[in-house]
């Protein structure tokens, strides 16, 4: 793919990618927000829109290139038939990225509902002041995005001392030398799919790349119960996190307390309501729990499987306290597990037993108060940090504080 000769363009200033896989409905919506942002705000720029697509079967290319995007230049972009994958659709990106050296990247979600021409803003002006990559910050509904809520954040600000509350957010941005550091990583099967979120922001914070967080206000799309269906996302995600910490796990040594900074002004939106069911999540977590039990024994400390056992999911009993515990149990057994595979199949049941009991905890609560409780488990786990890291290290932990 010569992207310089197909566009007739020797580099462009400001680039935004649209991901998509079969997203006919809202692409066209999306790609006009991100050209009346790039119009509005950076009219004084060359700037490019590419729709890096999953060979889509529905009218997806088709729409996107007859969206009217105000004279900005765009281009689709796809992997070969039958590869498909997230990350391989970034894959095509970075290297676009690295070819045309733009000064900024942003990338938003094909299914957004909520985009208006300031997110293009928010997102490309931290990039233009020098940082590496801002990460999002929404107002999201307590029980979207619990793979984040209840795992992903967690253990970011438990392991790298940092408050990222987005880390695996689909709209943000970033410079072309973290682009270009993320192509000479190793990419596993699960990187190319839905674990290329985490595999981003964990490699821009193992590189010690400049990353902020920015306001971005209500993001409404195609939400999910998580119960009825992660699919493959789960196991994608969670794997490659637990691969990437294990890989290296004395970088996560003597780190102190970074501040994060964070862009734009915190907005009172209310994130739209979704439900959840959560009769499934309890059935579920039961089922896991036979199904995995010896495995736990196996791999969890005698005092978290014991407390494990007693847990009665309609009292809310997997408190964060017991579910930090289970989970550095299992980040640490993992590269010694017989199958990884079916160790991040274990960890699935559980987190739904924590989602359950996450919905009972913050059952009537508004989203501020079950806000206050995400961020209060996370610090559950930043407390937790020497009982991980002599796990997964083996060796006293140092701790210092950065002002």
């Amino acid at each position: 793919m010569n992207i310089k000769a197909s566009l007739g363009m020797e580099k462009t200033d400001i680039i935004v990618g649209i991901p998509s896989y079969n997203e006919e409905g809202t692409i066209d919506f999306v790609t006009w927000q991100v050209a009346r942002g790039l119009k509005k705000f950076y009219s004084q720029y060359s700037c490019l829109i590419i729709n890096v697509d999953n060979n889509s079967k529905d009218n997806t290319k088709h729409i996107f290139l007859n969206t009217d995007t105000q004279g900005i230049p765009k281009v689709y972009v796809t992997t070969s038939p039958g590869v498909k994958g997230k990350g391989n659709n970034f894959y095509n990106l970075f290297k676009i990225v690295k070819e045309l050296k733009p000064k900024a990247v942003a990338v938003v979600d094909a299914d957004l509902k909520s985009i208006t021409p300031e997110w293009i803003k928010k997102l490309c002006q931290p990039i233009l002041e020098g940082y590496d990559l801002a990460t999002p910050l929404y107002a999201r509904h307590k029980y979207d995005g619990t793979i984040t809520n209840n795992i992903v954040y967690p253990l970011i600000v438990g392991l790298f001392c940092r408050d990222i509350r987005q880390p695996i957010g689909g709209d943000f941005s970033f410079s072309t030398r973290l682009a270009e550091h993320w192509l000479e990583q190793e990419w596993s099967e699960t990187i190319k799919q839905y674990g290329i979120d985490i595999f981003m922001t964990t490699h821009a914070l193992l590189g010690n790349f400049k990353v902020c967080s920015t306001r971005l206000g209500a993001k409404i799309h195609k939400v999910k119960d998580p119960g009825e269906s992660l699919g493959p996302m789960f196991k994608q995600v969670i794997g490659t996190l637990f691969s990437i910490l294990n890989k290296k796990p004395e970088a996560l040594l003597n780190r102190g307390i970074a501040h994060t900074t964070i862009f734009g002004e915190e907005e009172t939106q209310e994130p739209a309501m979704m439900c959840i069911n959560t009769e499934k999540l309890r059935k579920t977590f039961n089922n896991g729990m036979n199904k995995y039990n010896g495995l736990l024994r196996e791999h969890l400390s005698k005092e978290t499987y014991s407390e494990l056992r007693e847990v009665c999911l309609e009292l809310g009993g997997l408190d964060s306290e017991l579910w930090t515990k289970i989970l550095y149990d299992l980040l640490a057994a993992y590269p010694k597990a017989e199958s990884k595979e079916l160790l991040i199949e274990a960890v699935q049941p559980l987190y739904f037993g924590r989602v359950y009991s996450f919905a009972k905890e913050t059952a009537g609560m508004p989203h501020h108060q079950a806000e206050a409780e995400v961020v209060k488990q996370a610090n559950t786990f930043f407390k937790q940090r020497d009982y991980a890291l002599r796990k997964l290290v083996g060796t006293p932990v140092v701790r210092e504080i950065n002002q």
